[in-house]
Formats: C-alpha cells, structure tokens, sequence
C-alpha cells in the first residue's frame, strides 16, 4: 500500500517505522524540514517527496502534524484530494480535532481518526482509531499490523483513550525512571537498574494481557504476608500514588 506520512516528527516518525515493518508498503515521507524526513529515510526507506506528490500519489495520507498547524496544511490539499480519481484515505492523529471538523476543513472525504503512541516504533504500540460507518478501516489496519494491538472507540472517547495509551507512555517512563533513581540510590550501577526497572515493567504489561487476570488479583499475588512488597505498596499509597495517576489521566484527557 501506499502511505503518504505528512509529518514526520515523534509520533508521525514512530508510525512511519511501523508502517515500514510491512514489506509490501510503499512509503513517501515529507516534512516542512527535509533533513528530517532525510534521516528517517536512511533509517526506514522510502522515498523523501514534495506534499504534492505525496498527496496525488498515496492511498492513505496520514496527517502528524501538530493541531495548530492543520488548518493550513488541509488548505494546501483540499484542491488536490479534490482533484484525485483514484481511492484514498486520510488518517488524522490530530489530538482534539473531529472526523466532522477534518471534513470542513478538507471536503466530504473518507477520513480515519487514530491515536497512537510512541511504542508503535517498536511493534508494541496501541493505537486507536475511530471512522464514519461509511469509511471502512481494513487498508490502513492491515497495513499498519505490525505496529501492535488496535482499538475501535466511539469518537466522543477517544481524548480518553489518548490520556491512558498517548499520554501513558510518559508517565510510565517517569516511573521507571524513578524506580531506576531509587536502585542507584541503593548501590546499583545505573544501566542496570534502568535494564530491571524497564523489562519489570515489560513483563508486569505482558503477564496482565496473556493471563487475564485483573492487576489487582496479580499485585496480591507478590504481596506475601509481612513481606518486603506490601510494605512498598502501603507506602505508595500513602504518597498518593494511585489517585496521581488518576488525576494525570483525567487532567490529560481535559486539557
């Protein structure tokens, strides 16, 4: 398939290394800086192009642009969506901006909202997406399966959906980092207290997706009976741990 990637900063970048686990994809790259575009090429392929071409040439256009800077770009490729014969598909992972608003901004066209993390770089992202019941989803999930797991929410869900699984990954990543903070506090070298605190936190996800069992049920089964873990959960819950992730979430999915 080809994917047009307007946008190649973090996220757009991220989906773009997904994009091109996918060895039948075909991927043009543009960027109002090219050298960013440039480097991501030496790193994944595809070809570095011009928005015009990218846009007439493309099946699915995936807009990584910021919110702020949408409008602008949807004038500059409302004429050319317009002028096209052959199929398309925009993907917008614009926070905050509806399949409605996309469509005054770029004609009556079919349109896919998605929101991805970071981890999709590396095959283990999450991304959801949400589509007009008249715009079928299949080409850009089956051209995007090796980015992770998929998604379908109603639209009206979707800002919380990116505050758990967009915004997540930077609260894990504070976590782990003050786990590996308090292991070099303790005496370990710093690669290694990073290496346990980040496949901890690897497996921990991995043991909840394949067991089924809820976290809960999971934390009680390390927390033995006057043990060392019990007394590390009562004192995050003294800090406050679980109601500061709480209010990160929400915070996040209001702002």
């Amino acid at each position: 398939m080809k994917i047009a990637f307007i946008g190649t900063g973090n996220m757009g970048g991220a989906l773009a290394r997904a994009a091109s686990r996918e060895k039948e994809n075909q991927l043009y790259l543009v960027n109002r800086h090219p050298e960013k575009a440039e480097k991501l090429q030496k790193e994944i392929g595809g070809v570095v192009t011009d928005l015009s071409d990218a846009v007439r040439a493309a099946e699915l256009i995936v807009l990584g642009v910021k919110p702020l800077m949408l409008p602008a770009l949807c004038e500059d490729i409302r004429p050319l969506l317009a002028a096209r014969t052959a199929p398309f598909t925009v993907v917008s992972m614009a926070a905050g901006v509806t399949v409605a608003r996309l469509r005054e901004m770029l004609g009556d066209c079919p349109i896919i909202r998605i929101m991805p993390n970071t981890p999709v770089s590396v095959g283990e992202g999450m991304i959801l997406y949400s589509s007009p019941a008249d715009v079928s989803p299949d080409a850009f999930l089956h051209a995007m399966r090796f980015a992770g797991r998929f998604l379908a929410v109603e639209e009206r869900l979707m800002n919380a959906g990116m505050a758990v699984s967009g915004c997540g990954p930077a609260f894990v990543d504070l976590f782990v980092e003050a786990l590996a903070d308090a292991g070099v506090a303790e005496g370990l070298y710093r690669r290694d207290a990073l290496l346990l605190a980040a496949q901890m936190v690897l497996g921990s996800a991995k043991l909840i997706l394949e067991s089924g069992q809820h976290p809960g049920e999971l934390k009680d089964a390390v927390c033995s009976p006057g043990g060392t873990t019990i007394q590390g959960v009562r004192k995050l819950e003294e800090k406050g741990f679980r109601s500061a992730v709480i209010e990160a979430v929400i915070a996040a999915a209001n702002a």
